[in-house]
């Protein structure tokens, strides 16, 4: 069986670090990591999404952080065709036009960003979420095979959000087509029952990673803000009820990641701690 890494998608997130899971005289940037990671042994950055990285915060979290820590690290929103607010760009990209020479831009920035975590062996995985828009077809085929060559030596991992990709019917064809690229395809888990409810499933289409990510429960999944689409808190029996389908992705790759990104208050870092409990019994 494959090691099995379990953490949360962020650590800095505002609700977390005043839920007062983070001791006095760890709050600040630097402590917060390294607390984290003597609780937990990988965490999403989710940051990479909202602003275009920088190197410099790669160079700190290697630092801050013990052998074998694992970054996943979610692209930039420009390079999965997600809305982008000139903002989130470096002051001196933002009045660019949104073209080829742009992108080619935004991608040598990224790549340089997390090479401190490649170089440093921290990197996990790099997340590339794509919208629900992102619908099966040969054009959605070609951005993916673009994706596949621009992170060439990577460890990619893709998430749909349009359920189209997972059902019963094409399900085989989508981990074929990620297996092709040497993708890692994303597992969730999310509320079932609504339009664009992904089913729950641990897929493997690579043998070195797998990942799932729990996204909470909430029936306000696809409307209203942040807080309302995620805001869950899972209890043992959820949690339980997924460990056969993990624990049967991690016999067939050498990492599986799982990833709590419910943000309510230290609602994510708590079932983090609980699945890994469950996922890793104790040695006695």
């Amino acid at each position: 069986m494959g090691d099995i890494l379990v953490g949360a998608c962020s650590w800095t997130d505002r609700m977390l670090v005043s839920s007062g899971w983070y001791p006095r005289g760890r709050r600040d940037a630097e402590g917060r990591l390294r607390h984290y990671a003597s609780r937990l042994p990988v965490v999403e950055v989710d940051s990479g999404y909202y602003a275009l990285p920088g190197r410099r915060n790669s160079e700190l979290w290697v630092e801050r952080t013990p052998d074998g820590f694992r970054f996943d690290v979610k692209a930039f929103s420009l390079l999965t065709g997600h809305p982008t607010r000139p903002e989130a760009l470096p002051a001196d990209l933002r009045d660019r036009p949104v073209d080829g020479a742009l992108l080619d831009e935004v991608w040598g920035r990224f790549a340089e960003a997390v090479g401190p975590l490649r170089e440093a062996g921290r990197l996990g995985a790099v997340l590339f979420q794509f919208p629900p828009r992102f619908a099966p077809g040969a054009r959605a085929e070609r951005t993916l095979e673009e994706c596949a060559e621009r992170t060439a030596g990577w460890p990619l991992a893709v998430e749909f959000r349009h359920p189209g990709w997972w059902e019963a019917e094409r399900a085989e064809d989508t981990l074929a087509l990620l297996s092709g690229l040497g993708a890692t395809a994303v597992g969730v888990d999310m509320a079932q029952g609504l339009t664009g409810s992904l089913p729950p499933v641990a897929p493997v289409s690579r043998p070195a990673l797998a990942v799932v990510r729990f996204h909470g429960r909430s029936k306000d999944w696809g409307r209203g803000g942040k807080e309302d689409r995620f805001r869950h808190d899972y209890d043992v029996s959820e949690l339980a009820a997924w460990v056969p389908r993990l624990r049967r992705a991690a016999e067939r790759t050498d990492e599986l990641h799982v990833l709590f990104n419910n943000c309510c208050a230290d609602a994510a870092v708590r079932a983090a701690e609980t699945m890994r409990g469950l996922l890793i019994p104790p040695r006695r």
